[in-house]
């Protein structure tokens, strides 16, 4: 997790060789509306998070990877549903964690509670921070916020600006936005003939953030809150 590390206290709730599956790209940890009695701590890999509007398309909500927990918005709910899709972004091993025992662990450890509720606040602030900009920036903002954020996971610096080392399609770039393949096309190719990006092998380099920034209004939050996951 970005801000914290909960690896340690997590190692001592998963003391048991049965709750770790290695997980293929393309699987999925659980469905939306589905009943929920688990959490997913990631030990490696990437899940995409994401949601089903009902238009039918599909609103990515974030990337998570190595020691983040997945389903953590079932924790101390009754009757839980998962609210959200997990799937797999790439080979890789989860530790499926029970909801009641890890509860459970929270009530009793007040270090892991107080990790929890710095994490989970984090999470918070970074979901108002995406939904500001695509609400006040429509799908030109959600899009250059995302182009932003992902640079901040997975750029790095490059001789004319910075890389996102991290492939996607158009369409995978169209789910962060909430919007259709071919708006993200056109932006795509405008951004490209204003010099703002570059594009080379599935990679994008962003040339010139500041005019992303200064097309959103950015507020200039810290770096660990302007990002993907």
């Amino acid at each position: 997790m970005n801000e914290l590390t909960l690896s340690n206290r997590m190692q001592a709730i998963l003391d048991n060789k049965q709750q770790i599956k290695h997980m293929e790209k393309g699987r999925y940890l659980f469905h939306e509306s589905t009943p929920a009695s688990d959490l997913y701590y990631i030990i490696n890999g990437k899940v995409e998070v994401s949601k089903v509007v009902p238009d039918g398309r599909e609103l990515t909500i974030r990337i998570s990877s190595k020691n983040d927990l997945v389903g953590e918005t079932v924790l101390f709910s009754q009757n839980p549903k998962y609210m959200m899709n997990a799937k797999m972004m790439e080979d890789g091993t989860v530790a499926v964690i029970s909801k009641e025992a890890l509860e459970e662990k929270i009530a009793s450890d007040s270090h892991l509670a107080v990790e929890m509720m710095t994490w989970l606040s984090a999470q918070n602030r970074k979901n108002q921070a995406k939904f500001r900009d695509m609400l006040l920036h429509g799908k030109k903002g959600a899009f250059y916020s995302t182009l932003i954020r992902l640079s901040n996971s997975y750029g790095t610096e490059a001789e004319d600006g910075k890389v996102i080392n991290l492939p996607f399609t158009n369409q995978e770039l169209a789910n962060f936005c909430g919007t259709s393949r071919e708006v993200v096309n056109r932006m795509l190719a405008q951004l490209r003939k204003n010099n703002v990006i570059s594009i080379k092998k599935g990679r994008i380099t962003i040339l010139d953030f500041d005019y992303l920034k200064q097309e959103i209004d950015c507020e200039n939050c810290p770096i660990e809150i302007c990002t993907i996951d």
